[in-house]
């Protein structure tokens, strides 16, 4: 399983190709549904927030494989 950084750099490179334009924590935190001062809180602690993610995942259509293990391209 990939550690926090990794996915939230997957969950900006969806994003990114959506909006073609730089993709900040602020931007990930609203995707994610998370207020940008909560988002920093679960970053500096690494907690991924599996539930949003997959929320998210399945708004977008995306695997939830590609996103936490690398398993296949969305």
């Amino acid at each position: 399983m990939l550690d926090f950084s990794d996915i939230m750099s997957r969950i900006k490179k969806i994003l990114h190709k959506e909006s073609g334009e730089r993709i900040l924590d602020k931007d990930l935190a609203t995707a994610l549904g998370f207020d940008p001062s909560y988002y920093a809180v679960i970053k500096k602690r690494h907690k991924i927030p599996y539930k949003a993610i997959a929320l998210f995942a399945n708004e977008k259509n995306l695997s939830l494989n590609w996103i936490f293990f690398n398993k296949t391209i969305p």
